[in-house]
């Protein structure tokens, strides 16, 4: 009897640590108090993802998505947001003091920073894709058109290792011209020494956007040698920040994936024409209360930024100066990766 008991008492005691890991963390309410989210910019522009004008406003990828998460939170990003001027050096110790909530700063989701430096990582946001620039004037539609053809790459680098791999096993070849820095290797192509250049896609429509006299003499080819996820970063111990992150993320992959936008989302929510989106804009009442957030979250996240879709277009789209394609970050649907969580 008395070792059933103690049976029972640790039962009881591991129930109860269960229910406290399970509970609300300190993150939410440490911002809730304070009434602002201190949110990752950037130590200067980086362009497409964080950048800011002369009158010190942002803008960017990474910042709607800072946007975002505050709008889940407070209604609106409107005074309840913070950025903070950050470097890739400061980032992660401005996290882990608390100067910073959580960092959006097109940090890749690796082993070493998820196991060795006390960081939890959210689901990707966006895939970083390694992709090739040729001259349009090769009229390629994929790499195998320019086999044979030559490469300017820094040496020495995963870019490099990258391209051979994606060579070797494709079946196609280019020859390697070297280079001692990414910015020799690019002058080289752009000169016209190379028939093709390595870099993440959003790197080469900024080149081609900022560096290039003719945008369009600059072809990006649809083959993906390799990409890195791209995700929000907090500090370890609070799961339910974590959930924060994770369902304001995919709230925006569900509405691009329903078509509501910034534009219709009142009307959505007026009259929604699945359960699905009642679900989602809070019409059905509870979806807010298990992330400790209002009902209306999802709806004040899309009416203030959008869809994923429309965050994309006006950041690195069509209604960008880099005019990038979504690509491996389109829909699953559409051919790309991005899908969204289940709401229920």
């Amino acid at each position: 009897m008395k070792a059933i008991g103690t049976i029972a008492l640790g039962a009881t005691v591991l129930l109860s640590a269960t229910a406290a890991q399970a509970g609300f963390g300190d993150t939410l309410k440490t911002v809730k108090e304070r009434g602002a989210l201190s949110c990752s910019g950037h130590n200067g522009t980086y362009l497409g993802m964080a950048e800011v004008d002369d009158k010190g406003n942002w803008k960017g990828f990474d910042i709607d998505m800072c946007r975002a998460v505050a709008s889940a939170i407070f209604g609106t990003p409107e005074g309840h947001l913070k950025i903070q001027s950050t470097s890739w050096e400061q980032r992660w110790p401005s996290l882990q003091s608390g100067e910073l909530d959580l960092v959006i700063k097109s940090s890749g989701w690796t082993m070493s920073r998820d196991t060795d430096t006390a960081l939890q990582f959210s689901r990707p946001y966006i895939m970083a894709a390694i992709s090739y620039a040729t001259h349009a004037e090769n009229n390629a539609q994929s790499i195998k058109d320019i086999d044979g053809g030559t490469l300017c790459v820094q040496s020495g680098t995963t870019l490099e290792r990258y391209a051979t791999d994606h060579a070797a096993s494709n079946g196609y070849e280019l020859e390697v011209v070297p280079f001692d820095s990414t910015e020799a290797a690019k002058a080289a192509f752009l000169s016209g020494r190379c028939d093709a250049y390595v870099e993440w896609d959003l790197q080469i429509a900024v080149m081609r956007a900022t560096e290039v006299e003719n945008p369009e003499s600059i072809a990006i080819l649809p083959d993906v040698l390799s990409a890195e996820p791209v995700a929000i970063v907090m500090r370890q111990g609070d799961d339910q920040w974590i959930d924060v992150a994770n369902w304001v993320g995919s709230i925006l992959i569900q509405a691009d994936e329903a078509g509501v936008t910034s534009a219709n989302v009142d009307e959505m929510k007026a009259n929604p024409p699945t359960p699905a989106i009642a679900t989602m804009l809070g019409v059905t009442p509870g979806v807010g209360k298990r992330l400790d957030l209002s009902d209306d979250w999802a709806y004040n996240v899309i009416k203030n930024v959008g869809n994923y879709n429309e965050i994309w277009e006006r950041n690195l789209g069509e209604g960008s100066a880099y005019k990038l394609a979504r690509g491996v970050n389109g829909l699953i649907r559409n051919g790309g990766i991005m899908y969204s969580l289940t709401m229920d």
